[in-house]
């Protein structure tokens, strides 16, 4: 075996430039990778499949950290399953967002002055989807700064026509199944959007309202009345009841007899109902069925009729009061003081805290409304996704998280799939001219004469789909015979209820497809086989990111202040299964100091000649070369099994502290002494470093993938560590013998650099000094590396040891006799003596203690009484050793 020859050292070295500058590399390196067609599957590869599909962002959307944190672990996780030979697809998309696109395009039309209805819907709609051309999915370049190896040869939009075709499909089944169905019902209403929303787009928050009595009834006090608090006072418009609790004494005889509305004058009943609680203010809750979710079922239970007072903005229609046309906050103070002049108000409003639902789009209180719309009946659906994850066909990391999945889908409300938007897939209901209903599926038409209903489906149907419509279904598709089911999903535990159940209930609902399991015998096909929940970004105090506290993260700045890689590293090395992760410039400045560290070592490395190839026989390393072989053998499997777990932040602390304090801050070190001998040492020594090296920056590289590409193309030629082969185990037993004596090496450097560090010496000062008893120690050959590392020179003629540190190791105590003459402070060698006698001394009492405790002794295994005997001993020899250092310092 033969040197690397200077010329190509350095050219090696000269492949990477001067520092690590990602802005210069990062976009040129990921374009290459697309190009090269990396990231696209092969549906009719031989290889075993492993795929994802991408959580679809909104068109509308910017990359936010916690997309960053979603696409940096699916990225991972794709690109290591590549590395290990499996064909991979990760399928991109976007969602078309129906409220939020739509308002978007209307925000812009009203800077003109116009509205959608001055265009029409079809006009209208030319307009959203122009939008959507020039300026939608501006996410997708930011996923390329980030690096996400998604394949966008298959990059699908919720909008599609394909994916439009397994929406009707799917739509038609449940209908002429009866899991469909219309229906007036309670909803989230939001008067500024005009349309029903989901309980994903509610926010509640905590607001100060003002909590009023209300006297009903007469308002003499010896005729029938009852007082109830309010603190939405305009809805007593619509009241249909007043209820008391059945047992309560204080109602018995009003029960069933009415009372005089205060202003509309309709008589309205006492009713009884287990709901109301007696103890909370009164007693007796106003019920305004079509506005409230109790007042509705408890409506239905009394069949209470149900008037509609607000109409879609938000504004009182219909009670024939004076306050009709009025906006509903208007009416609220208009009804409150009309019925405070009337004496009905009977105490002064005060201030009350209580929680609102609040649209996350428009930010105004949303409005519990009677509402004819489209439901999904959930109870069968439910149930199959339960018993999809209690069957173990689909596993929830963390298993912790399992109890509130079963929670909310064995508690699961029916769902309210319209919405009234222009923007999004119409709902295939065609109405005919004698009020019959028809559901037209893909391929047919309504008869002349016929109705489209004009709603659209909730973005949630469509995005429900997601995991077998990108794939083609309902067709027969390679992908979905390949790819089909997903291999995981990884998304953030807040939206477990909403996204994810309802993947969940579209995909067991079809899980017995033919299209579906062509090829997989009479398996049901779910979804996917792993759920795994992370939890969601905070900041480095653990605070939730907000804009009114300003401490959130823009990862966009990130990348362009530190490149892609420090924040991936920064999130994957906090993301653990199910748990918040804090992060915060502190731990953004931690990871690119590692990429700093890693690029650094690496081109010392190139410089020194290290390169691939085969090792040598394990009889021709030093220690030290087995010792790193073989933590990396440790580190790689621990890499694995973590990864395996979901467990990234694991998996990250394990690289990070191998590469950074082991290979970095010890072996590095150790081979320069390697280097130095030249020949077949040094030859032996390059190999190695340059097998580790090559090793961890495959490791390393799902996680950051652009420092770790260029490193390995300047250490090995190779094409792409994107394509280049995960490492296996090597089935090398490890070498516990050089791993003990490297273990000593490091104590006894670092006892030194203790000792050093105590007398204040500078870290390149170099000191004389002796080294006894290595060759007891068992570190023979080593007493080069100890000099070096410890900056310890050979002493010379007229040597006088002034100082002496004894360290004990696992073989013998070795002796360091220093000449620190005019460099050594006595005053304060004293004190750490003094420091490391008084630990010596409270170990020595602590075993002393237990070996005196004869109750103890009576019940302790004999090899726990053996152990601490042996520590006893030790703590003994070392009160003597340092008493006696100190006594010869004081005679000096």
């Amino acid at each position: 075996m033969t040197s690397a020859a200077p010329d190509q050292t350095r050219n090696r070295a000269d492949a990477l430039p001067k520092s690590w500058t990602p802005g210069e590399v990062e976009a040129s390196m990921y374009e290459r990778w697309v190009d090269a067609g990396y990231f696209e599957a092969d549906a009719t590869s031989g290889k075993p499949p492993y795929s994802i599909v991408l959580p679809p962002p909104n068109v509308t959307g910017n990359l936010h950290i916690g997309h960053a944190l979603d696409h940096t672990l699916m990225d991972t996780l794709t690109r290591r399953k590549r590395m290990q030979g499996y064909e991979v697809l990760w399928l991109p998309g976007m969602d078309h967002a129906g409220i939020a696109t739509q308002t978007m395009v209307e925000k812009q039309l009203a800077v003109d002055g116009k509205t959608k209805e001055d265009f029409g819907r079809e006009l209208f709609i030319d307009k959203v989807w122009d939008w959507k051309r020039d300026s939608g999915g501006a996410i997708q370049w930011q996923m390329r700064a980030l690096g996400a190896g998604v394949d966008w040869s298959r990059d699908r939009f919720t909008l599609d026509e394909g994916l439009s075709r397994a929406v009707q499909t799917i739509f038609k089944r449940m209908f002429d199944a009866g899991l469909i169905y219309r229906a007036e019902r309670l909803v989230n209403w939001s008067p500024a959007l005009r349309t029903a929303i989901s309980d994903i787009e509610v926010k509640y928050e905590d607001v100060e309202g003002e909590l009023v009595s209300l006297r009903y009834g007469s308002l003499d006090d010896n005729e029938p009345h009852v007082i109830v608090a309010t603190t939405r006072v305009e809805t007593m418009l619509g009241d249909t009841a007043v209820a008391v609790h059945p047992d309560d004494p204080r109602y018995q005889a009003l029960i069933g007899t009415t009372l005089e509305h205060p202003i509309t004058g309709r008589r309205i009943p006492i009713i009884a109902d287990d709901y109301v609680d007696p103890e909370f203010g009164s007693g007796a809750v106003k019920i305004t069925p079509a506005h409230d979710p109790n007042d509705f079922e408890m409506g239905l239970r009394h069949n209470l009729p149900m008037p509609n007072i607000m109409d879609v903005r938000g504004h009182i229609v219909d009670t024939g009061t004076e306050f009709d046309g009025m906006d509903r906050f208007e009416a609220r103070v208009a009804v409150r003081e009309r019925l405070a002049a009337e004496g009905r108000v009977v105490a002064e409003k005060r201030p009350y805290m209580h929680s609102v639902g609040h649209s996350e789009r428009s930010g105004e209180p949303i409005e519990p409304r009677l509402s004819m719309q489209w439901w999904v009946k959930v109870e069968s659906l439910a149930k199959a996704a339960g018993d999809a994850v209690r069957n173990g066909d689909t596993v929830i990391h963390p298993a912790s998280s399992e109890p509130r999945w079963f929670d909310w889908v064995d508690n699961m409300h029916d769902w309210c799939i319209s919405r009234q938007l222009w923007w999004g897939h119409r709902i295939p209901i065609w109405y005919g001219p004698e009020g019959d209903v028809l559901c037209v599926g893909p391929g047919e038409t309504a008869p002349e004469g016929y109705v489209q209903d004009p709603d659209v489906l909730d973005t949630w149907f469509s995005s429900g789909l997601w995991p077998f419509s990108t794939m083609g279904w309902p067709d027969a598709t390679p992908e979905l015979e390949k790819f089909y089911p997903t291999s995981v999903l990884v998304t953030g535990y807040d939206i477990l209820f909403f996204w994810v159940a309802r993947m969940m209930m579209f995909g067991t609902y079809v899980a017995d497809d033919p299209v579906l399991t062509a090829g997989k015998g009479d398996q049901r096909q779910i979804p996917f086989k792993d759920v795994f929940l992370h939890g969601l970004v905070r900041d480095q105090f653990g605070k939730k990111m907000s804009k009114s506290r300003g401490n959130g993260i823009d990862p966009l700045v990130w990348i362009n202040e530190y490149g892609a890689d420090t924040l991936r590293f920064t999130l994957a090395r906090a993301a653990q299964p199910g748990g918040d992760l804090s992060v915060g410039e502190p731990h953004a400045l931690a990871s690119r100091s590692f990429v700093t560290k890693l690029f650094n070592a690496t081109k010392f490395a190139l410089m020194n000649g290290a390169r691939t190839g085969e090792l040598p026989d394990r009889a021709e390393l030093t220690d030290a070369d087995r010792w790193i072989l073989d933590r990396f053998e440790e580190v790689r499997a621990e890499v694995d099994s973590a990864f395996d777990s979901y467990e990234f932040g694991k998996a990250c602390e394990a690289l990070y502290h191998f590469a950074w304090d082991e290979l970095c801050d010890w072996y590095l070190e150790l081979t320069k002494v390697q280097f130095a001998e030249a020949g077949a040492r040094a030859d032996t020594t390059q190999v190695v470093l340059g097998t580790v090296l090559d090793s961890v920056l495959r490791l390393l590289h799902p996680v950051i993938p652009f420092v770790t590409e260029s490193l390995w193309q300047a250490l090995t030629d190779g094409e792409s560590l994107v394509i280049a082969a995960w490492p296996q185990a090597t089935g090398v037993a490890t070498d516990q013998v050089s791993a003990q004596r490297i273990s000593d090496t490091q104590r006894l450097i670092t006892e030194i650099r203790r000792f050093r560090g105590d007398q204040g010496l500078a870290d390149k000062q170099k000191v004389a000094a002796k080294l006894i008893g290595l060759d007891a120690a068992g570190l023979t050959g080593l007493h080069d590396s100890v000099a070096n590392l410890a900056r310890l020179t050979e002493p010379g003629e007229e040597f006088a040891a002034t100082a002496t540190v004894e360290v004990r190791l696992s073989g013998a105590t070795v002796t360091v006799e220093l000449d620190t003459s005019g460099a050594v402070d006595l005053d304060a060698e004293r004190r750490r003596l003094e420091k490391d006698l008084a630990a010596a001394e409270k170990e020595l009492a602590g075993t002393a203690a237990k070996l005196g405790n004869e109750a103890f002794l009576a019940k302790a295994p004999e090899p726990v009484v053996a152990k601490i005997k042996d520590r006893q001993a030790v703590a003994a020899a070392e009160v003597a050793r340092i008493g006696a250092r100190l006594a010869e310092l004081s005679g000096k």
